[in-house]
């Protein structure tokens, strides 16, 4: 079932992303190409607050809609995915946690990218101030977990990865 890479080229360079072209042999013997968005990984937070859980609401210019989404952000290079999330915590938040426990690591689009996302669950948080980047202007809201299925169930929160997120903390929590 695998596909053996014949070649490679890299076509694009950015500050998040490269694009790359992949031709491949198939498991039939057949030549195909593929396009490969290449990313450094991310992290993504679900901070709760007792019966509270932080969520941003930031506009996102590909899909052009304000949308709700978990903390989240790109691990620099040769970062350690745990320190990535008590990063992007304070800084998208403002608040730094006591405690981040990892709770599993997901592929966001495996059918063109090899973005791999860790997910940490961050308690006992304590305000400290946000720090955002000069191009990221984001609202800060407080809801209850009920509150966020039903906006998941509503189709008003779409993003992915707030989406297995909070499903997450659904089974985390059926489980204590």
């Amino acid at each position: 079932m695998e596909e053996i890479t014949k070649s490679s080229q890299t076509i694009f360079k950015g500050k998040i992303i490269n694009l790359r072209i992949d031709e491949v042999i198939l498991p039939n013997g057949k030549i195909s190409t593929r396009e490969v968005v290449e990313h450094p990984g991310a992290v993504v937070i679900i901070p709760c607050l007792k019966d509270k859980i932080v969520v941003l609401r930031q506009y996102r210019k590909p899909v052009e809609e304000v949308l709700f989404e978990l903390p989240a952000g790109k691990i620099e290079q040769g970062e350690d995915p745990l320190k990535s999330a008590a990063r992007e915590l304070f800084e998208e938040t403002g608040y730094q946690a006591e405690k981040l426990i990892k709770l599993t690591t997901f592929y966001t689009s495996p059918g063109f990218s090899n973005e791999i996302m860790h997910l940490f669950l961050a308690q006992e948080l304590h305000m400290e101030h946000q720090q955002l980047d000069q191009d990221e202007f984001l609202e800060v809201g407080l809801y209850s977990l009920d509150e966020l299925i039903s906006m998941i169930l509503e189709n008003k929160i779409k993003d992915a990865k707030t989406i297995v997120g909070l499903f997450w903390l659904k089974m985390f929590k059926a489980g204590e």
